[in-house]
């Protein structure tokens, strides 16, 4: 499957040339897609006519059809259910903060990665998004955020899917993010669970994107359990890659740490995440966990995710508290996807956390 941003510039060229139209064709279609996040029959500056030939084209079909919408917080929080072409289906949360506008992307229907506590880990894989998929959802949130008065000014790839088992869709669409949607490397934030060759790779492009990665335990035995794939990149490989990130990026690094109440908030995890993050200068963001069906564990209680913050403080670490947005709206990845099909697929919890199945070698 594909979207309208999945063309190139060469392409849409040779599509304009292809119905007989002058070249300067090419910059008014390319400025209404990115610029003003127009379809074709929306464009205009071009001939009715004409608009009508590109709308009827596959090439200019979008990607992402509309299936639920919910917001929050007085609209400050939105979150979208989109079918893609093929039945299948993605989320994307736009987030609005003072001075600030943050959409969350998906880069995967589904993910392959088994976090048991993560609603879209529980629905499983169904396959990877192409890069304009993505730029879609950064389109639709960015034309969202104008409509209220406010510039889309950041990108995370939080959503649903693992972006570095995406690489080469997700690296494309940052490219194309940055040179025709017009945000700042700097504010584009790649995720990832810890698959080390992905961060190697993401070192070695040009742009300073951030990097988070999604930590939740700082010992190997407990991120086994509750990243399978700690099995396959154990934490002292996963410290030496993003040693050598930030040595040929310079840009800072966070820590992910979703509190799971009686699991990884105690305080030997708070002295093991200090360590680990003040190696690295890392920041760490501290998540209570949202609400996931067939999750047995709740989040850690507000006044316990207080207490674990500040002893991370104590012990040196740069810590802060990550504000629960749409709660609600069943905004936590994957979980609006799993509430719309009425899923509630069981997890059953070892002795340290969710079993699930490690990648194959």
């Amino acid at each position: 499957m594909a979207s309208r941003y999945d063309l190139t510039r060469d392409e849409l060229a040779r599509i304009v040339t292809e119905l007989g139209q002058p070249s300067y064709r090419v910059d008014q279609i390319w400025e209404g897609l990115y610029i003003h996040g127009l379809g074709p029959s929306d464009l205009t500056t071009l001939p009715t006519a004409l608009r009508h030939r590109l709308e009827e084209r596959p090439e200019f079909a979008p990607a992402l059809a509309p299936a639920l919408e919910s917001s929050s917080e007085g609209g400050e929080t939105v979150k979208w259910l989109w079918s893609l072409g093929d039945g299948r289906q993605i989320e994307t949360v736009l987030m609005h903060y003072r001075g600030r506008s943050t959409v969350c992307v998906s880069s995967q229907a589904g993910c392959a990665m088994g976090c048991g506590f993560c609603a879209t880990g529980q629905a499983g894989f169904d396959r990877h998004l192409t890069s304009g998929e993505i730029v879609e959802q950064v389109v639709r949130a960015k034309v969202t955020s104008a409509q209220t008065g406010r510039r889309l000014s950041n990108v995370v790839f939080m959503g649903m899917g693992e972006p570095m088992a995406n690489y080469d869709a997700v690296v494309a669409s940052v490219h194309r993010i940055h040179a025709d949607l017009g945000l700042s490397a700097r504010h584009l934030t790649i995720s990832t669970v810890g698959i080390i060759p992905g961060i190697r790779r993401l070192a070695d492009e040009p742009l300073p994107v951030n990097l988070a990665v999604s930590l939740h335990a700082a010992n190997d035995d407990l991120r086994d359990a509750l990243v399978p794939v700690n099995r396959r990149y154990p934490l002292a490989d996963l410290a030496a890659a993003c040693s050598a990130y930030l040595e040929a990026k310079g840009r800072r690094l966070s820590f992910e740490w979703a509190l799971i109440d009686g699991v990884n908030d105690r305080p030997s995890d708070a002295r093991e995440l200090a360590g680990y993050a003040l190696g690295l200068g890392a920041h760490i963001n501290l998540i209570p966990l949202n609400p996931t069906p067939g999750y047995p564990v709740q989040g850690t209680p507000p006044g316990r995710v207080l207490d674990f913050c500040d002893r991370l403080t104590a012990l040196g670490a740069n810590a802060t508290i990550r504000q629960n947005r749409g709660t609600s709206i069943d905004a936590a990845c994957g979980q609006l996807r799993a509430s719309s099909r009425r899923e509630e697929r069981p997890v059953t919890l070892g002795r340290l956390g969710p079993t699930s199945t490690p990648l194959p070698d």
